[in-house]
């Protein structure tokens, strides 16, 4: 049996459309991953009348896991680059079949917390193993295009989640968001298992144990203490503990990252515009899309009494466009450059929040539905070019820490925006009234969502491909190469791999 297994996959790696055949297998397992998240938010109302929990405590089923998510990406990563990216998807899948079970099954908000996020911990690994796999299989030239599937699916699970998430808690209970997904990810497990290629081990390199711990109470104790701060207050000594505690760790993780042979994150990198400037343009634009991530439906159930099910047929609109323009993005990314692409994104995102800081009395709907559909598309345009740019930037061993580095200013990003978001809009309730409070909020992320479209502005396009070889800026492939080390970005990859379409 095992050798007809070795066999099958021997056979299916010598077909023409392998890199295709990988793509699909792993877009399978990152929707079995992802399709109830956005969904949760809109439940969280529901959550705290079932478990009798304050909102605050409730909305930490979406953050602890977003907050494991950011913690554990470049660690996640790194342990694919050094252990085998397919044998760290392998596993992730797996904890995510476990925890989807004792989610279903929990007993109390602690545990739904609890089980959420270990489900994330493992979650966390399946997303930089997997765009590593896929980015190492396809040409640089051509990565943009495969991510933008890759963001199809990110936001085209949610969709899914939403549309039938909300008819399913009003109908049945908010336990069937997981329960179905145990056989899904079952199944991505087998596909993976036998689709996803090999992967070399680094045997001469070690892993950093004590710069993973150093970043982690780093970008951890500062999560928590942004989320903990309106509830605890500004000056608690755990909270301004925490505040403190945050940069020491920062610095730690700095001289030990500096000092060692195998650092977690090669500090080099951040000297190229092409890495550095995307990380930061992504982070500000998370901050402000996410923010509407809790705001959104909240404000439409407490200002306008939305139930569940509508609430996930006005909120459908954002992922659904960030799924739709992913392939786009990639197409036009390849014609116009990734700088364009990135700052007309980062725009589009600040003039939804500026929407969304406009939704007063009647017509309420459809601007949401409007408003959310430009955000969509702004962030769904961005990313795929974004981190495109980033994997050119590095070498191929390092692809998984590049993607997970990335992941995790993402969900930084995201993560302090949900909150802040919140703590604006609470601070401000008193003062505005509950929708001017809402307003104000928008406000901030139509603001921060500003300073990504100026970062944005930086990044330096790739060449794009010209007739016969030959960038469209008139370099030849060899004259391209010397000018990018000159520049200190990564040398162009000019070994003959399958096309992404």
């Amino acid at each position: 049996m095992a050798s007809r297994w070795t066999a099958a996959r021997g056979r299916l790696a010598a077909h023409p459309r392998y890199p295709q055949i990988v793509l699909g297998a792993a877009l399978f397992g990152l929707f079995t991953t992802n399709w109830n998240v956005s969904v949760l938010a809109v439940v969280i109302p529901r959550l705290a009348t079932e478990f009798a929990a304050p909102k605050t405590t409730v909305t930490w089923v979406v953050v602890a896991p977003l907050l494991a998510f950011a913690v554990l990406g470049p660690t996640a990563g790194k342990l694919g680059d050094l252990y085998g990216r397919r044998k760290v998807y392998l596993t992730s899948l797996a904890g995510v079949v476990v925890f989807a079970v004792f989610s279903a099954s929990a007993q109390s908000i602690g545990q739904l917390i609890a089980f959420r996020t270990l489900a994330m911990v493992f979650g966390a690994s399946t997303g930089p193993a997997g765009m590593a796999i896929i980015t190492a299989l396809f040409p640089r030239e051509r990565r943009v295009q495969a991510l933008g599937y890759w963001g199809l699916v990110l936001a085209g699970g949610p969709v899914l989640g939403m549309v039938v998430g909300g008819p399913i808690v009003d109908a049945i209970g908010w336990r069937w968001l997981f329960i179905p997904q145990v056989p899904l990810a079952l199944l991505g497990l087998v596909a993976a298992a036998f689709v996803l290629p090999e992967t070399t081990r680094a045997t001469s390199v070690r892993f950093d144990v004590v710069g993973s711990a150093a970043l982690a109470v780093a970008v951890g104790s500062l999560l928590v203490a942004v989320n903990r701060g309106p509830e605890w207050g500004w000056s608690a000594p755990a909270v301004v503990g925490l505040f403190v505690l945050s940069p020491l760790a920062a610095i730690v993780f700095t001289v030990v990252e500096r000092r060692t042979d195998h650092p977690l994150i090669p500090f080099a990198y951040f000297r190229r515009r092409n890495f550095a400037v995307p990380m930061l343009a992504q982070f500000f634009v998370n901050f402000a899309y996410q923010g509407g991530f809790v705001l959104v439906p909240l404000m439409l159930g407490e200002v306008f009494d939305y139930s569940s099910t509508r609430t996930s047929a006005v909120t459908v609109s954002r992922p659904l466009f960030y799924g739709l323009a992913g392939p786009l993005a990639g197409w036009l990314a390849v014609r116009i450059g990734e700088r364009s692409m990135a700052v007309g994104g980062s725009a589009l995102v600040a003039v939804s929040c500026v929407m969304l800081a406009n939704v007063h009395g009647a017509g309420a709907e459809p601007l949401v539905f409007a408003a959310l559909a430009i955000a969509g598309m702004g962030l769904g345009t961005m990313v795929p070019s974004m981190m495109a740019t980033t994997t050119r930037a590095v070498a191929d061993s390092d692809l998984g820490v590049t993607a997970a580095t990335s992941q995790m200013m993402m969900m930084i990003g995201t993560v302090l925006g949900m909150q802040v978001g919140q703590t604006v809009q609470v601070a401000r309730e008193p003062v505005s009234g509950l929708l001017g409070s809402y307003d104000e909020a928008f406000l901030l992320g139509a603001f921060v969502a500003v300073v990504g479209v100026v970062l944005a502005w930086f990044v330096r396009s790739s060449d794009r491909p010209g007739p016969a070889g030959v960038p469209a800026g008139g370099q030849s492939i060899a004259t391209a190469s010397i000018s990018s080390r000159k520049s200190g970005e990564a040398r162009p990859d000019t070994t003959t791999k399958v096309d992404a379409g």
